[in-house]
């Protein structure tokens, strides 16, 4: 059964797939060494996704920099001001 493998216990070859793609993020997301909780975060995250069976190197890379903008964007968001919509004018 794949999930089990995926629950527990990971192989080397696993984990070279996570380190690999954490690596990637780190570099992408500019975190040093010094940033260790932004670190721990996203090892989390990777963990998680291979667990849910997210175990290609470049599907978990992109599900995690996806994941990224996505909270960017969420981050960024401003809210429209009430009454500071235009009227739709067909």
């Amino acid at each position: 059964m794949a999930f089990v493998r995926y629950f527990a216990v990971f192989d080397s070859a696993d984990l070279n797939v996570m380190r690999r793609v954490f690596n990637q993020l780190c570099k992408e997301r500019r975190l040093a060494l010094k940033d260790g909780e932004q670190r721990e975060a996203l090892a989390r995250d990777v963990i998680c996704l291979f667990r849910q069976g997210v175990t290609a190197e470049a599907a978990l890379w992109q599900r995690l920099s996806k994941l990224r903008r996505a909270r960017n964007s969420a981050e960024n968001f401003e809210a429209p001001k009430p009454g500071g919509l235009a009227p739709f004018a067909p």
